[in-house]
């Protein structure tokens, strides 16, 4: 194709038209950027079954409109994942809990150790994804410009290490009270310009540094 690759670290596919990820990418890079393409499905795992030393995977400006990242066992280190700007509607992160000891429990439970950045910004998510809390290193989630509707009490369950959230521009009319109740290290909260209706108490008074911005909402 007509990437760019530097020789070491870098890997830039952008604006090359290609529809499918490279399954060669090399072994060293760090960032790889497949942005402004035309990439439909992403599979995290490739056929050599090799690991990826990634830690940084720009994937915004494509077509992917269904993703599931529970088959990224190949990417330990991987600390941010820009999926901004693409049609996806369904974003899996989990799947059904299976029996206690089996294989399929260990490899959901080894997703994305590192993922510290997960941007899902002007897609077409009308819900939170499930299973966010199975992002263990998870610090940032930036979801704004989709049409997620409401936020549920277990939306950020066991999010622990979350620090911020961007939810600004979405369709949001209805949030649980305690949905951010046990996310001990959450400095800000963006609900910009949502579709809620009375002044809420989103949180619990334990929380002396956090932002929470509410403007351009309907009350």
């Amino acid at each position: 194709s007509d990437c760019w690759w530097d020789g070491e670290f870098l890997l830039n596919c952008s604006f090359t038209g290609i529809s499918t990820v490279p399954e060669d990418i090399p072994q060293t890079s760090v960032t790889a950027d497949f942005s402004y393409n035309n990439i439909k499905t992403f599979l995290c795992t490739d056929r050599r079954n090799e690991e990826w030393m990634l830690k940084h995977l720009n994937l915004s400006n494509n077509l992917i409109s269904k993703l599931s990242l529970t088959t990224c066992r190949n990417l330990p280190v991987l600390e941010t994942l820009n999926l901004n700007d693409n049609a996806i509607h369904t974003l899996t992160l989990d799947i059904p809990t299976p029996a206690h000891g089996s294989n399929e429990y260990r490899k959901v439970h080894r997703l994305l150790p590192a993922l510290k950045v997960l941007s899902v910004e002007r897609n077409n998510l009308n819900t939170v994804p499930r299973g966010l809390g199975l992002l263990q290193s998870l610090q940032t989630v930036r979801m704004s410009s989709n049409d997620i509707q409401q936020i549920g009490l277990n939306d950020f369950q066991n999010c622990s290490q979350l620090k911020a959230i961007d939810l600004q521009n979405n369709k949001i009319s209805k949030i649980h009270p305690d949905a951010f109740r046990d996310l001990n290290k959450l400095q800000v909260v963006d609900l910009r310009a949502n579709a809620l209706t009375t002044p809420l108490l989103l949180i619990s008074l334990n929380f002396f540094q956090l932002e929470v911005d509410l403007s351009n909402n309907a009350w």
